[in-house]
């Protein structure tokens, strides 16, 4: 998959388990793919608002199934993206779980790095993708990580992040998310160093 000269927008999908290191991975790609070339969008910035319906730790909204996000308007970007048009990326609130009035504007480029668990798992996303990678790491490892970041970054308590893995995060990754793999172009370990596989997708996306 080499990409001709003219000026044409290549969109990669980066998916993989909550805590797997795909985000890691579409950073350390894009870094080394550089700013005026190419851009990470992700997943996350299209949650639907839950508001509503949050309370607590969170445990009452189920933010790892596919209905908790709005990828119909992430598949209407996507268009645009490929049409060469700039998009108005919603912004979503985690602190109060909204979706903010304003947006950030994106700019087309000739990469596009779409991050996120559930992408490869929605029929109305996977024909915008020119190619995709799949982070497989174990749920031992994944919850680890994910326990560590909800802890440190998010000030969540211990009892909460157990409860929310045990009950929807895990059950929706064994439904979703590991079956998805199977339409990915590539597999690659997030248990291991990204260097070589990043310098390989570079060199191919390049």
């Amino acid at each position: 998959m080499r990409m001709s000269s003219s000026r044409s927008i290549t969109l990669i999908g980066i998916s993989g388990g909550s805590g797997s290191g795909k985000t890691t991975f579409a950073r350390k790609l894009q870094e080394r793919l550089g700013d005026e070339f190419s851009v990470i969008l992700a997943q996350d910035s299209y949650y639907i608002d839950q508001s509503a319906h949050f309370k607590g730790d969170g445990e009452n909204v189920n933010f790892d199934h596919p209905s908790a996000l709005d990828f119909r308007l992430l598949a209407e970007h996507l268009v645009q993206l490929k049409a060469d048009h700039f998009i108005r990326v919603p912004i979503y609130d985690f602190a109060t779980h909204t979706r903010r009035k304003e947006f950030s504007p994106l700019e087309p480029h000739r990469v596009i790095l779409l991050d996120g668990t559930l992408i490869l798992s929605q029929d109305i996303i996977r024909p915008h993708l020119s190619a995709s990678i799949f982070i497989q790491t174990s749920e031992s490892i994944r919850y680890e990580r994910r326990f560590n970041r909800d802890r440190v970054e998010r000030g969540r308590q211990p009892e909460g992040i157990k409860k929310q893995f045990e009950r929807q995060v895990k059950p929706m990754h064994d439904l979703f998310i590991e079956p998805s793999k199977a339409y990915a172009t590539e597999i690659i370990s997030g248990e291991s160093d990204f260097s070589d596989s990043i310098e390989r997708w570079a060199r191919r996306i390049g």
